[in-house]
């Protein structure tokens, strides 16, 4: 029997467990350890897999199962959420890379299609590689993180038209007519895609998921994945494409998520198999042959791709820092530009040594993607310093003009995200005055339309908090999830309002300790908070005592907010009265008709002598009295600032409610 396959497999995962390893502790991508690992396997160099062609076999698998799997994702809803930054984010920026490209590969005297075939190569940017970074970051949900995100997307969609007409570039086909052929063909499978989707799919997965066998189901998955993906390889299109028609049938299916679940794992394995066989492909001799012009090529792909991305996220009003560091984040060559690569090898568009430098070059790209990231904030910073304000706050005009609002004690909420949609909201009803910064120009036009006070800039910049009126606001609120941006909104409000109460929402503990040493008086971490929330859950599942459930709450809140405390109080400005009081807290209650306080003096000590709380302030209508007189009587609608324990404001609000 032989097993020569199983021993290349063998030497090859063994190969990529060392290499990943230590690029990883290196700080570089998985898939840069991939090709590494093939590179060193390959016949090349090593030569420990000679017959790369089983390889090769393998990672084709690779490539459908990531089509498949990149089509159960997509959903067709959440694209029409963010259409407008797909369709016209990511059209403007492969269309004007393709066109850039194909100039330049002109310019330099290469044939029209080889050099739009290389702008089809550069156009795409590595799905993989970004999302995993993005959300080893915590930034899938920063406006940078978004835009990257909607751009991706559109790549993702471009790859199996780019599969469709790089035979014809290479001058297979009947020209228009055959073009004309294959897209009667991709519609054909489409519609029958989406009639399976409808009927057939749910069918057949209601008769499987009645079996009760986890095995019959993935193996149904693949079956449905890959018959598609053959039948479009018969009919004469790529096994991409009805890989990722499969996979969209799926994705209408209530059985998608499981059915994504259960091929991830097959999935990892066969792409580290196809990385792996593109690293096999490139011979390092390449790199002694042609050093400066392979770095040159690289050079010009970072060159180009930033410049353009950052112009096309720019054009649709977005601010340059946000542009910027979007567009660095996309600078790098995507895995699908190796499938399309290939593709361009078997018609004609790439000669070999051509093919092995585009390799070197996108392998480096990749590779310096992280690098990339790290540098990009700084970089947008310095820029948008740079260029005058009307150059980077974006293009008002997408959004209308901006009306002064003549604001006084308001609040300022950066970011209209869920968190400041749901502060928006509350201080509308209490006819607290409010102004929203927020980066989307869509955002922006749809809220607007609602009558929505917002204001359309990046609130890093000392124009737009002046704008906002920052000199005179009450209270800062900021509301979004970049870490970095919310450091720098901070540290600029304070240095423009000593004053003004810096509240900032953030994700984790760990970022907490940097926002009080810039300024910012209270900080909201969502980690402690969801913590707070699950041990609610938890606890009411079992029937504990609601009263039981907010004495335990508020221990974890007591000792949780101390340590936050211990950390303000090693800061100066993160000043407030609750802060220099360990297990205090300050709260503000509304006497209400009928409850045991209407009508009673201070004098008579109720609050004190049956809650422990003690009255800080009173507020009556316009008027508001700090360490009121004990004379003074309390009436319905009186607001009462008390300062106390958690266990006591719990005892006290009791007071000022009816009927206890």
């Amino acid at each position: 029997m032989d097993y020569s396959a199983l021993q290349d497999l063998e030497i090859l995962f063994g190969l990529a467990l060392v290499t990943v390893v230590l690029f990883r502790k290196l700080l570089f991508p998985s898939i840069i350890g991939f090709l590494f690992t093939g590179m060193l396997a390959g016949p090349y160099s090593l030569g420990f897999i000679r017959n790369t062609h089983q390889v090769e076999q393998m990672a084709e698998i690779g490539v459908v199962l990531l089509l498949f799997t990149i089509g159960i994702e997509f959903s067709l809803k959440e694209l029409m959420r963010i259409r407008q930054l797909v369709l016209w984010g990511g059209g403007l920026q492969v269309l004007l890379t393709i066109g850039a490209v194909a100039v330049c590969g002109t310019v330099f005297g290469l044939p029209v299609n080889q050099a739009v075939f290389f702008g089809f190569l550069t156009a795409l940017s590595s799905t993989a590689i970004l999302l995993k970074l993005l959300i080893d970051s915590g930034e899938v949900d920063t406006p940078q993180g978004r835009i990257a995100l909607g751009i991706l997307i559109f790549q993702d969609l471009c790859i199996v038209p780019l599969m469709l007409l790089t035979p014809l570039l290479g001058g297979e086909g009947d020209g228009l007519r055959g073009f004309l052929l294959i897209g009667v063909k991709a519609a054909a499978v489409i519609v029958a895609a989406h009639y399976g989707a409808r009927f057939f799919v749910p069918w057949l997965f209601k008769q499987v998921v009645k079996t009760r066998s986890r095995e019959l189901f993935i193996l149904t998955i693949i079956f449905i994945g890959f018959g598609t993906a053959l039948l479009t390889a018969k009919a004469g299109l790529s096994l991409a494409l009805g890989a990722f028609i499969a996979g969209l049938a799926i994705s209408e299916s209530e059985y998608s998520q499981q059915a994504l679940s259960d091929l991830v794992p097959f999935r990892e394995a066969f792409m580290s198999l196809f990385f792996i066989s593109v690293g096999m492909l490139l011979d390092p001799a390449i790199l002694m042959k042609y050093p400066f012009l392979i770095a040159g090529v690289v050079m010009g792909i970072l060159l180009v791709k930033s410049l353009i991305g950052a112009g096309a996220v720019m054009a649709l009003g977005v601010p340059m820092r946000i542009a910027v560091i979007a567009a660095l984040s996309l600078a790098q060559i995507g895995e699908f530009s190796f499938v399309l690569s290939q593709s361009g090898l078997r018609h004609g568009l790439l000669t070999q040594e051509a093919y092995q430098i585009f390799l070197a070059a996108s392998i480096a790209t990749m590779g310096l993607t992280p690098l990339f990231r790290r540098i990009a904030p700084g970089a947008a910073a310095w820029l948008v310093n740079f260029v005058p304000h009307s150059w980077s706050r974006g293009r008002g005009h997408l959004v209308g003009e901006s009306k002064r609002h003549d604001l006084s004690g308001h609040v300022i909420i950066v970011g209209y995200g869920v968190n400041g949609k749901n502060v928006a909201r509350s201080l509308k009803h209490l006819k607290i005055p409010y102004m929203v910064i927020e980066t989307n120009p869509f955002t922006i036009t749809a809220e607007k339309k609602k009558g929505e006070r917002i204001l359309f800039g990046d609130a890093s910049k000392p124009e737009v908090l002046e704008h906002a009126h920052l000199d005179k606001a009450r209270i800062l609120l900021v509301a979004i999830s970049d870490a970095a941006a919310s450091r720098r909104v901070s540290a600029l409000a304070r240095q423009l309002n000593p004053a003004v109460h810096i509240i900032v929402r953030t994700r984790y503990l760990m970022e907490v300790e940097p926002l009080y040493k810039l300024g910012v008086n209270e900080v909201i971490p969502e980690e402690f908070e969801t913590s707070v929330e699950i041990l609610s859950r938890v606890l009411r599942n079992f029937m504990v005592p609601q009263d039981e459930i907010e004495q335990r709450i508020a221990d974890v809140r007591r000792d949780g907010y101390d340590m936050l405390r211990t950390m303000s109080r090693r800061h100066s400005h993160a000043v407030g009265i609750s802060g220099y009081l360990s297990g205090a807290e300050i709260g503000t209650y509304r006497v209400q008709k009928g409850a045991p306080l209407e009508g009673e003096s201070l004098r008579e000590g109720t609050i004190r002598s049956r809650s422990g709380a003690t009255v800080l302030m009173i507020k009556r209508k316009d008027e508001v009295v700090p360490n009121p007189d004990p004379v003074w009587e309390l009436a319905a609608e009186d607001l009462v600032l008390l300062l106390g324990t958690p266990e006591q404001l719990a005892t006290a609000r009791k007071l000022f409610q009816p009927g206890t």
